[in-house]
């Protein structure tokens, strides 16, 4: 199994937790720092991080897959011919896991899922997306096919890459110049319009353009809301003002 689950790293949970219910995903994990939501296709994690932290802000792309050993012994027999993937099975802070590393320099983890399907309650249109921005997208996106990621073909893409994980969610790859990093966005198979009003009427503030190829939603970022003045808080300069929620290519 693949499942797309990246972590967010966010001092302001609780406006995340208000934002993703909003969305149409489903809370499914709750121990503390650390907090699952389901979507339609896909997972996301949220880990708590004090004001101020490096990490607060940022995005960890990462994958759930079902059995460590296996995906590590099939991704190393694909990497055998791409040459543009090591896998490592690893003890990490949080348990056993796998290190997905690329030729750009780029690393991943892949975690054992701790639970299985997503949860039915979900808005099925909703996908939650993990992005991989990298001068080397070539490299990127052959990693991805070395863990059993599957291309999507997309209308006049150059550079740019989408898959999709068997057990949910779409991984993106976009070239992008500096070193390799991972960003959050979300798609959606319906009526975008649908979802600006339900955003809307949750109290977040949304706007919308016209792409190529859909309609894309953007709404105020929780982690770039208003600094604190009496916490001294300001969101840092790699925090994008807003996310966004494409509107999923046909």
């Amino acid at each position: 199994m693949l499942r797309v689950r990246p972590v967010h790293y966010t001092s302001r949970p609780e406006r995340w937790e208000e934002l993703l219910v909003a969305l149409g995903l489903v809370k499914t994990v709750d121990q503390g720092p650390w907090r699952e939501f389901d979507a339609g296709s896909g997972r996301l994690a949220l880990h708590a991080a004090a004001a101020g932290q490096d990490v607060d802000g940022t995005t960890a792309l990462g994958v759930e897959v079902g059995d460590l050993a296996e995906f590590a012994r099939r991704t190393g027999l694909a990497a055998e011919e791409s040459g543009k993937t090591t896998s490592e099975l690893i003890t990490a802070a949080h348990g056993e896991s796998c290190r997905i590393t690329s030729t750009d320099g780029f690393s991943f983890l892949a975690d054992k899922a701790a639970h299985g399907a997503n949860c039915a309650d979900a808005d099925p249109a909703l996908a939650v997306v993990g992005v991989w921005f990298s001068a080397d997208p070539g490299a990127a996106a052959m990693t991805l096919q070395d863990i059993g990621a599957r291309f999507r073909p997309v209308p006049d893409a150059d550079e740019t890459a989408d898959f999709t994980a068997k057990n949910g969610g779409v991984l993106m790859v976009r070239p992008a110049s500096g070193g390799p990093r991972s960003g959050l966005g979300f798609e959606y198979d319906g009526d975008p319009g649908t979802l600006r009003a339900r955003l809307t009427a949750a109290g977040f503030e949304v706007s919308e353009t016209e792409e190529a190829f859909g309609r894309t939603l953007h709404v105020a970022n929780p982690d770039a809301a208003t600094p604190d003045a009496a916490e001294g808080t300001h969101p840092a300069a790699h925090v994008p003002p807003t996310l966004w929620i494409s509107q999923r290519p046909n």
